[in-house]
């Protein structure tokens, strides 16, 4: 994994990405020096061309991020990969068509435009197979050295073999106490001399300490001449992390919360993200302005009610407020008083607002309040008073998640489908913990361009 600010990122990803960046450079070079040859011209130089390279290089791959050819599933599956790309070059071509109509300063010959776009789909798609060959291969994976055979290192194990784990492999696992029986074939720790030994035997590239019992079963000074040697030694909790891109609760104690890194945020991180929410904030309201307008009457016309709906929320430090929101659901949703999660083939939901919901525009009104200071366009989403006592009382660290604004978008909706029930409140909370350990502008922009993917395949919407 590479550590990028505070985020993690596979470093199989990395390396996708930057051979990817270098296939678009590749071919609007290529397509330049070609359409200059056939003109009997000199080939320039891409220095000479930097801000047409910049625009087509930064579009298309943004595109590409967008709609998810970063994604697990993405980068696993050809066919998922092949289709998002068809997806992310229309995207790109559309923006990019605008661009150069709006800014002629940074207009590309059409037919270097052309030449360019075609060897650039072809060379992404030439990269991705010989990718996908490497990562078959194992070719990214470190190799693991998990002290412990219990129900965390089972975990680790499980991991592996759902292909999450296409950054690792469970090279071994010691069982360091006699209770420990969840993973098979693991090696009894009486039967290790030196654990440096049988790490440089097995060519181990990094150790994970998950016993269930950490009191006279930690191996400190081994572990220690381990990591002096070079290898790279981690704790289950942050493995977890680093891994899955989420917080376990299960494992997390608050210990490892107080002096872990991450966490603070300066004056300036508040009023940069306060800045950048007002500014698209904005922007959005621009863009979205005629969808706002045909919404509203398409709600109005087709269900008795109001246009809007206002809805009690938590919202940071768990100061109340009110969400704005499309009305989707028929007035007397919730006659009786008692609030109800939403629910698959919802039967309160209107037509109009079964689609609105899919396509997330029910929530464009919350833009307003960003605008207000009750939101941000990034962070957990703001959950209901009443179902905030009960989650709270349930799962442990709950409450962690106001100490930011909520937000429209975060990252626990880019990983997790619509949560309704508290199992899946649960399983959100880690994401959210994650975002809010982990925070970054960069973070911040990432979720807000990849929440593209969310509105273009909305499986989990409801």
């Amino acid at each position: 994994m590479i550590r990028l600010f505070r985020h993690y990122i596979p470093k199989s990803v990395f390396i996708l990405g930057v051979l990817e960046t270098g296939v678009l450079l590749a071919s609007i070079w290529a397509g330049l020096v070609l359409r200059y040859a056939d003109l009997g011209f000199k080939p320039p130089r891409l220095s000479n061309n930097l801000p047409e390279v910049v625009t087509y290089v930064a579009v298309i791959y943004l595109s590409m991020l967008a709609v998810g050819l970063y994604h697990r599933d993405a980068y696993r599956d050809l066919r998922m990969a092949v289709t998002r790309l068809i997806i992310a070059f229309v995207v790109s071509f559309v923006v990019l068509s605008v661009i150069f109509f709006l800014y002629p300063d940074v207009t590309i010959w059409r037919s270097i435009f052309a030449i360019s776009f075609f060897l650039a789909f072809a060379g992404v798609l030439i990269a991705r197979v010989g990718f996908y060959a490497l990562v078959d291969r194992g070719a990214f994976k470190r190799r693991l050295l998990v002290l412990g055979a219990g129900e965390r290192a089972w975990r680790i194990q499980e991991l592996e073999q759902e292909k999450l784990g296409d950054s690792f492999q469970c090279v071994a696992f010691i069982r360091m106490g006699e209770a420990e029986k969840a993973v098979k074939n693991a090696h009894e720790r009486a039967t290790i001399n030196s654990l440096l030994a049988f790490a440089r035997e097995h060519n181990i590239d990094e150790i994970v300490t998950a016993m269930e019992e950490r009191r006279g079963s930690m191996p400190v000074r081994e572990l220690l001449d381990c990591k002096f040697a070079g290898l790279v030694t981690t704790d289950f909790t942050s493995f977890m992390e680093r891994e899955t891109g989420k917080v376990d609760l299960a494992s997390l104690n608050p210990s490892w919360l107080i002096y872990s890194d991450g966490n603070g945020r300066g004056r300036i991180d508040h009023l940069l993200k306060r800045g950048i929410d007002i500014l698209a904030s904005l922007v959005l309201l621009v863009f979205t302005l005629p969808i706002l307008i045909v919404t509203a009457l398409l709600v109005k016309l087709t269900s008795p009610g109001p246009v809007f709906y206002r809805q009690e929320r938590t919202g940071q430090y768990g100061k109340p407020f009110m969400l704005l929101k499309f009305r989707s659901m028929t007035a007397d949703a919730e006659k009786d008083g008692v609030p109800q999660w939403a629910r698959k083939g919802d039967s309160r939901v209107t037509p109009v607002g079964g689609v609105i919901r899919l396509t997330r525009i029910d929530e464009i009104p919350q833009i307003f309040n960003v605008l207000k200071g009750d939101m941000s366009f990034v962070g957990p989403r703001p959950e209901r008073p009443f179902f905030v006592d009960t989650l709270a009382s349930e799962i442990a660290y709950y409450p962690e998640r106001h100490h930011v604004k909520p937000g429209i978008t975060g990252w626990a909706q880019l990983n997790y489908p619509y949560g309704a029930s508290v199992e899946d409140a649960k399983q959100k909370l880690q994401y959210d913990l994650y975002y809010i350990k982990n925070y970054s502008i960069f973070l911040d922009m990432l979720i807000g361009i990849q929440t593209v993917r969310v509105v273009l395949f909305p499986d989990g919407a409801r």
